[in-house]
Formats: structure tokens, sequence, C-alpha cells
């Protein structure tokens, strides 16, 4: 079972940031998840939320922006023994991850058919080296049916976090994933053993628990997406 960084490590350090990134990576931990968006210039963006108000204290939406305007915003408002951390691109963050053995790379939910064909191009062309590691995560159908449309090389997972049971499983296999991402609440023992037995690999999100984890490590899980990577890696290793 890997253990994931959610958004980086976003209960240890600034989310999804390049010192979030840099932060799991001197922990010795190589898998992550972040979150992506395209910005009006086409530039793919790490940010979870499409407004900096949570993050950086300024209401401000992000799509009215470009990626030349992002200086101004400080997404480690909240963290007071942390330098400025501007939103990294989807390239910058990459550099830091160029030896991780496992990147999920989440596609936040766009408007159009046409808007997740633009940025499913610009993405493939942004990965293209890291085939091996990187599976892109979505909820929103419209990503996976461009990556099937364009014959995308890429894994890509189906991530729920709606209660409809084996209806995921189904949905997951029509959209030929490879992985559910099962939110934590969601991920009964039943249903693990069910995509487990359908041949898709599985990550759980977003577990900070350690009881929690050690079970589900039990379960032979792929992937525990967690806040607290390094809590988990100490704890985890205190009680093989």
């Amino acid at each position: 079972m890997k253990i994931i960084g959610h958004r980086g490590a976003r209960g240890e350090a600034p989310e999804n940031t390049l010192g979030g990134f840099q932060y799991i990576h001197d922990l010795g931990i190589r898998a992550v998840e972040f979150d992506v968006r395209q910005l009006k210039d086409d530039e793919l963006i790490i940010m979870h939320d499409d407004n900096f108000l949570r993050t950086t204290s300024i209401d401000q939406p992000l799509y009215s922006l470009n990626s030349k305007a992002l200086e101004p915003y400080n997404q480690a408002n909240i963290w007071m023994d942390w330098e400025k951390q501007i939103t990294p691109t989807l390239r910058q963050s990459l550099k830091i991850m160029h030896d991780f053995e496992h990147i999920e790379v989440e596609v936040k939910a766009v408007e159009t058919h046409q808007h997740a064909d633009k940025l499913i191009l610009e993405l493939q062309k942004q990965l293209q080296d890291f085939e091996n590691t990187a599976i892109i995560t979505s909820f929103d159908l419209k990503i996976h049916q461009a990556l099937i449309q364009h014959n995308s090389h890429f894994k890509h997972g189906l991530l729920i976090e709606d209660d409809i049971g084996e209806k995921a499983i189904e949905q997951a296999l029509a959209l030929k994933c490879c992985q559910i991402g099962w939110m934590n609440q969601l991920a009964t023992d039943d249903l693990i053993q069910a995509t487990q037995k359908a041949n898709l690999n599985v990550s759980v999100w977003t577990v900070n628990d350690l009881q929690r984890a050690q079970h589900l490590r039990d379960l032979a899980i792929n992937g525990l997406i967690t806040d607290f990577p390094k809590m988990m890696q100490v704890g985890l290793d205190q009680i093989k």
C-alpha cells in the first residue's frame, strides 16, 4: 500500500504548492496527489478551489486570471512558519516529482466537452515523461470520455463521492479505468473487495486515522491518500 500525500501534504504543509511537494519529497515519500485546472491562457496550474479565498484570504475567482497574474496570491497565507507560496504550474511541480513512483493527477470538473478535450491534450503533452508513473483521475465523466476519445496512453481512475455502490465499478469499467478512488466514508470492506474482484486498483481518500489506515492496509488497497503523510509513514512503520 502506497502512502500518497493529499494535495502534497495538506495537513503538514501548504496544499498544492512547490514547498509542499518538496516537503513530501524530503520525507522520502514518492507518491502524491494534486489538483489540476486550466487557465484562460491554457496554462495548467495546481489548485483545488476555483477561488483563492480559502487558501489566500483573497476573494478572487481563478478563471478570470491568466498564469501571469498569480503573483499576489500567497497559498501559504495561513501557515505562519512558511515563506510565500505562489500557485504553481504543472510544469514547475513536475520538476520536483521527477523521481516519484506514483503521481495522481486529479483533473477538476470542466464546463463542456470542448474544455475537456483542450485540457486533456495539454495535460498529455506535459505528462509525456511520466507515462509510467502518472494516473489521471477525475469525478468528471467528460474528462474520462476525452481520454478515451484521444486514445490516451495514460492510466485513468474514477473518483467516487456519491453513494452509488457497485454501480461505480460498472461505470469505471465502462470508462476503461484501471482504478477507483473511493471516498473514505464510502469505502466499505465489501465495496473494496468487489472493486478488487473486478481487477480495478483501489485508492481511498482522505484517510487521517491510523487505525483506519492499518485496516485498509490489511485489505491490500493500492493507495492511501492522506493529509498527514509523515504521521502515516511513522505510524504504519511502527505497527507492521
